[in-house]
Formats: structure tokens, sequence, C-alpha cells
């Protein structure tokens, strides 16, 4: 089977590219995929993606571009010209542009797809109907809200047009299914990237590191986070620093190095930037706890997944889509009140100055990321491949034979 992956990809600095590079990486493990194509966004400045790191039947294709129009026609175009059997969408809703037309026409591509008679499945890792839009910085107008939210439901509909839709929380499939009344909807679990050996539970750097990882600016902001732990030093004298890694979300440009200078007097405060894929194990190995300082959410956490591979300690808000992960998945997290200090520093002061706790709620969450590896969401994916594209019998043919030989011999 050829399959192709529509989505950003490294090094492209693209919404959902981490999630994309583990997605293919486990894709390629499967012995009925024969083919992989990465549909990418081009990179900017002539940049070129490292073909030799894909392996041997993988390929990278950078067919659309952040903000184009037409990305809908080259997309189904090439995958025409390729001949591949299915197209997966790893998508949010500004994965094809921040700008309102090129945005929604790339949201359209599914049902374009559908008129060609070409099939497609999609990832859709966030629903409009559970998004904050005022949080994720796309509007503060109650007005300009509502229309979003009309022309929301309008793409919806257009990305249900897809033979299968595939969501990461529950409650998402719930809210689809009662509003659109639709039956090609299935919940898929995020999944952990990688699940490596079992690490040291009680592996400390020093000084301690209190860090967050992500895209910042809109509803993820470092100054609760910065402020708890300036806090947390008053009240105990505790040593750490504190690690922002990452870069601004689109929707935010510039709101890092205004932190920067807001808090340049800060000691021990670290801006990585932004964070290579070979860098990401050293990142969560020497830190101490992992913070989510979030005041809403837009979806499953990759990060969250992360941070239990690597075994790490949690802090998180008491909010939505981050409690639903933690009941349905296994996660553990001391929590804190969104945008609250001191709440955010006694979060903090359990976690860090009680080492039976933290390797508590490490050991937790790395058996909760170890319980649903990419490996098995990957097998999921292509059975429904297979049974959409109608291969499902001539796979299970090929198999039976096997099988009745190994049942005789036993």
């Amino acid at each position: 089977m050829k399959i192709a992956i529509v989505s950003a990809y490294p090094p492209s600095m693209g919404t959902l590219n981490e999630y994309n590079f583990h997605l293919t990486n486990h894709f390629k493990n499967k012995d009925g995929i024969s083919e992989i194509h990465l549909f990418t966004d081009t990179l900017p400045n002539g940049e070129a993606y490292p073909e030799t790191r894909l392996g041997p039947k993988v390929f990278i294709h950078d067919c659309w571009t952040f903000n184009a129009w037409t990305n809908p026609l080259k997309i189904a175009k090439k995958a025409k010209k390729l001949g591949v059997d299915i197209v997966l969408f790893n998508i949010q809703f500004l994965t094809f542009g921040d700008k309102k037309i090129p945005a929604a026409l790339g949201l359209m591509t599914p049902m374009y797809m559908k008129w060609r008679n070409q099939h497609s499945v999609v990832l859709l890792h966030n629903i409009l109907e559970e998004v904050d839009l005022e949080s994720a910085g796309i509007s503060k107008n109650p007005i300009i809200n509502k229309i979003y939210n009309a022309f929301g439901t309008f793409l919806t509909k257009c990305l249900l047009k897809a033979d299968l839709m595939t969501v990461t929380i529950s409650k998402y499939v719930e809210v689809l299914e009662k509003k659109y009344q639709k039956t090609n909807i299935a919940l898929t679990p995020h999944g952990s990237f990688e699940v490596p050996p079992l690490p040291d539970f009680n592996y400390v750097t020093k000084p301690m590191s209190v860090m967050a990882f992500g895209k910042f600016g809109t509803y993820k902001k470092v100054e609760v986070m910065i402020e708890a732990v300036e806090d947390l030093r008053k009240r105990t004298g505790v040593d750490c620093n504190i690690v922002i890694a990452g870069s601004d979300n689109p929707n935010a440009k510039g709101y890092l190095d205004s932190m920067k200078e807001k808090y340049s007097h800060v000691s021990g405060l670290i801006f990585t930037g932004y964070v290579a894929e070979e860098d990401i194990p050293r990142l969560f190995k020497d830190s101490t706890v992992v913070v989510f300082p979030y005041n809403g959410t837009t979806g499953s956490s990759g990060i969250l997944h992360q941070a239990g591979s690597y075994g790490k300690a949690v802090v998180m808000p008491k909010i939505g889509d981050l409690e639903k992960l933690m009941d349905e998945e296994g996660y553990h997290a001391e929590l804190f009140k969104p945008d609250d200090v001191e709440s955010l520093s006694t979060a903090l002061e359990k976690v860090l100055l009680n080492p039976e706790h933290r390797k508590f709620l490490g050991q937790q969450n790395y058996f909760a990321a170890t319980s649903l590896p990419m490996e098995d969401i990957t097998d999921w994916y292509y059975l429904h491949f297979l049974n959409i594209t109608g291969k499902m019998e001539s796979v299970m043919n090929s198999i039976q034979p096997q099988y009745d030989k190994q049942k005789l011999s036993a």
C-alpha cells in the first residue's frame, strides 16, 4: 500500500511537525506499507529537507505552501500523480495558514479529494467547538467569534467528507457526533512518540530544572511560571533554573523576546529557542519537573505524552482537556489554578521538595505513556486504511495460509 501524509515535517516549524516525524517513523516499520509520501510545506529561503534521514521507502514532496490559495489543487494532483492509495491529513485548524481564506481552502482539501474519488483520513487535533478563540489568540471580539464558529461548522462539514475523521479525545467524538450526526468519526489516542528504556526516576540535575516546552504567547504564557518560581525561591530557598524551551506561537510573534526583556533581572532564566528533534531527549532528561503554564487548551497534548515517555513529574493547570487526558490515559500531575502564581508556586513546592512524590508522578506518567505507544496507533490506522481502500480481504487471505500452517505445526 502507498500512503501519503499531509503535514509539516522537521525542519519546518509548522504546527504538528514533530507529531508527523514520529508518525512517519512508525508507519515505515509496517510491512504492508510499501511507500510513504510526505506532502510537506515549502521551507523558507531556499532551505531543503534532508532526505537521507527518511529511510528507503519514505519520499518527501514540499508540494504546499503556508497561506497559499492553491494547496488543495496541488495536494490532490500530487496524490493522483503518485498513485497513492490513501492520504492521511495530520492537521489542526491553522495548519494551512493564519489568514482566513488560505486556511479555509486548505481544510476543504478532503472534500475536494472526495469529488475526485480519492481516499482520505483526517486526524484532527482540535475542534473549534472546544477552542476558546480569545485565549488561543484568534479573536477577542464576540461578534467575530460567532462568525468564526459558524464558518468553523462549515469547514468541519468539509473535513467530514473524508472517509474517516479521527480525534484524540473522547469528548470530541461525542461533540462531533451529536452536532453533525455523522458515523465516520472515531477516537484515536494521541500515542507516545517513543518509549525509551526505563528511566532513572531518581536522576536530578544540580541546580534542579523547571521546564516548559512549546509555542508560547497565546494560551501558553510564561509569566505565571517565572513569577511562581521566584516566589518559591524566596519562600524556600530552593535552587533551580527556569527553562523556557521553544518559540513564539505564530499568532504572538515577539512574545518571548518581550519576556526576556521583562524578566532580564531573574537569575537562572534560560530561553533555549527552537529545540531540534535530536535535542529533545536531553531536554526532558535534564528537567526535574515539566510545567504547563496554560490558561486554555486546543486539544490533546504531545508534550504531556513526551514528559511521560521520559518519566517526568508534571505540574498542570486544572482545565478541560488536560484533566480529561489524565482521566482517560492514566497520567498524574500536581494541579494548580490557571494564571494563579501562588497556586503554581505551591504545586511546584510539592514536587521539587518532595523527592518521593516527584518519583511517584514520574513513574505513573511513564507507565501511562508506555501503555499507548505510537506503534499501536499506527497499527490502528493501517487497519482502517485497508478497510477504506478495500484491501482488507486480500491481506487477510495472504495471512490465513501462514496462520493455518502455524496452527497445524502446533
